[in-house]
């Protein structure tokens, strides 16, 4: 079972790549290919590019950072193992060799994965990058001092749930072999089929053991990438990397490193974010943003400037909003009722209550609705576009409320379009309909947060959301359905505390598999199956819409991350 602490650190880093993707549909950008503003075919190369933030890269330390597939700025100093596909759409879901030279190789049974670093590998002083660096980089990510990241190698790798890291424990991983300075063999407690999704985290970049200075290794952490760092202020607010002279093309098939030098500026409101790349004066011209989207008013006065539209960037990331239920809360516990509430909703009005199909895609399955996923299209209770009020009343007679029933929908009062009150109230317009009252219970974030994962105080029906890891069914599906990941005492995810052998095998039995096509059908059928119990009810797929200056370049939108991906950018 995952530890509470991965499950709480995992969503504190889904929001914020949310917020920062708010940061992965069926189809990848709507709006743009990978192209060249221009016409030139080829990418000028050099220049400055500017990055408007809202939130600053903190903690920019590699065993520190959550991210999905090396994340997007990080990407540009740390490589890891593997890496996410840099290409448009469906086909950047899939996961590619980085420093090593192939996606892994497993033993039979999925347990051992052995890894070869390419040859030629530099760090940004010259020095050459070796096995016992990566087998590092990962050990520190265990000291406490460090944490943060993506803690599943904690629960993965043999002997591995107690220690502490290098600084404490000298003796390192023996769960981690580097026979030679190329080689790699990763032991495991289980079967993991998707350990090259995993070795895309940054918590698999290399850190030479003598250049490592703790905490304040994120000053000036050591570039395996194009660029370093030259500065870092007020923890990640400024950021302005210059390239890596070591790092070479033909080591990286993935990044394309166009311009000279990369200036993140961060702690930026949203709104003057997107004034400032509208404008695109100055430097702005070549600036993009990584974490701020286009708002519902903001997306209407662009959608009639022609020459702004062409500057939008659409991008889909793996991430669901929906309805979740208690069951062991009255009357949820009485699957008609969940039933009920699901023919019952009115999803055409939750999209526009979020901002319209331009910035939402109603969902009626809990997977995203990519290839990746597994994606399985199904509608097991049909409400069609508007709610099914007729449907919902006989099966509220039959479970025994023939004058309907009053409940409490709990929301968080934060206008993130995710949880908010818009969407609290077009459920509660919805339901009406069907003979439903639903009273309107709103908190604070931290006091929503802390309500809905705890399994003592968990509410019988209310708002929530799921993002993914990286692009498949396996870090969307165990978290909130497999029995043993309910956590009693701590952050809990499994919203429906649902403990069902048969869904737990099947998990089992998928992640043993290291055919990830193979896998992902699996997924798909087992989201059907975990559906028809009602425990939740989807309500839409998030679109991202993203502003990028006029003199930007080859923009690259895939589905892993659903934003524009700085590593291909260029500049005029």
């Amino acid at each position: 079972m995952r530890q509470p602490s991965l499950t709480a650190r995992r969503v504190a880093a889904v929001s914020v790549s949310l917020v920062l993707a708010a940061g992965a549909a069926a189809c990848g950008p709507e709006d743009n290919d990978a192209k060249s503003s221009g016409g030139d075919s080829t990418p000028h190369k050099g220049g400055t590019l500017t990055v408007l933030n809202s939130n600053p890269q903190q903690d920019f330390d590699p065993a520190r950072l959550y991210t999905s597939g090396g994340g997007n700025v990080p990407s540009l100093v740390f490589r890891t193992l593997t890496t996410r596909n840099r290409e448009n759409g469906a086909v950047g879901a899939k996961v590619v060799p980085d420093l090593a030279t192939d996606t892994g190789r497993p033993s039979k049974d999925a347990t051992v994965w052995t890894y070869t670093l390419k040859k030629g590998l530099k760090y940004e002083d010259g020095t050459a990058i070796t096995s016992a660096d990566i087998k590092y980089g990962i050990e520190r990510s265990f000291a406490p001092e460090l944490s943060g990241g993506a803690p599943y190698l904690r629960d993965w790798l043999v002997g591995a749930a107690g220690y502490q890291g290098p600084y404490k424990d000298k003796k390192g991983l023996a769960a981690i072999e580097t026979p030679d300075e190329r080689t790699l063999v990763f032991h495991l407690n289980k079967p993991e089929g998707e350990f090259p999704y995993l070795a895309t985290q940054t918590q698999f970049a290399p850190v030479p053991k003598a250049k490592d200075t703790g905490t304040k290794y994120e000053e000036h952490p050591v570039s395996s990438g194009p660029y370093k760092v030259v500065t870092n202020q007020n923890d990640g607010e400024h950021l302005l990397l210059e390239r890596n002279t070591y790092w070479s093309a033909s080591t990286d098939a993935e990044r394309k490193a166009y311009p000279d030098r990369i200036d993140v500026k961060s702690g930026l409101d949203s709104s003057v974010i997107n004034q400032r790349l509208s404008a695109s004066q100055g430097a702005d011209a070549a600036a993009v943003t990584t974490d701020t989207n286009l708002g519902p008013a903001e997306l209407a006065k662009v959608t009639g400037d022609k020459e702004l539209a062409s500057r939008v960037g659409t991008g889909h990331f793996g991430y669901t909003n929906y309805i979740a239920f208690n069951p062991t809360v009255k009357p949820f516990d009485n699957v008609k009722v969940r039933q009920a509430i699901s023919y019952a909703v009115d999803r055409s009005s939750v999209v526009n209550a979020v901002g319209g199909s331009a910035l939402a895609e109603s969902a009626t399955t809990f997977l995203p609705n990519q290839k990746s996923f597994g994606y399985e299209p199904y509608d097991l209770f049909p409400a069609g576009a508007t709610g099914n009020a007729a449907k919902a009343k006989e099966l509220l007679k039959q479970a025994g409320h023939p004058n309907g029933l009053t409940v409490t929908l709990t929301h968080s009062n934060s206008k993130d379009f995710e949880t908010s009150p818009e969407i609290a109230t077009a459920v509660q317009d919805a339901l009406k309909k069907a003979g439903i009252t639903v009273k309107l219970q709103g908190l604070e974030e931290n006091a929503y947060s802390d309500t809905i994962h705890s399994v003592k105080t968990e509410p019988g029906f209310f708002l929530a959301h799921w993002g993914a890891d990286w692009p498949s069914g396996g870090p969307f599906l165990a978290p909130i359905f497999d029995g043993r990941q309910i956590v009693k005492d701590g952050a809990n995810f499994n919203t429906g505390l649902l403990s069902d052998k048969s869904v737990n095998d099947e998990i089992d039995a998928i992640n043993k598999l290291t055919d990830l096509d193979a896998a992902a059908k699996r997924w798909g059928a087992l989201d059907k199956k975990i559906g028809e119990q009602a425990l939740t009810v989807p309500l839409f797929h998030p679109v991202y819409k993203r502003l990028y200056g006029k003199d930007i370049e080859n923009v690259v939108i895939s589905d892993w991350t659903g934003v524009l991906d700085i590593s291909q950018v260029a500049v005029k």
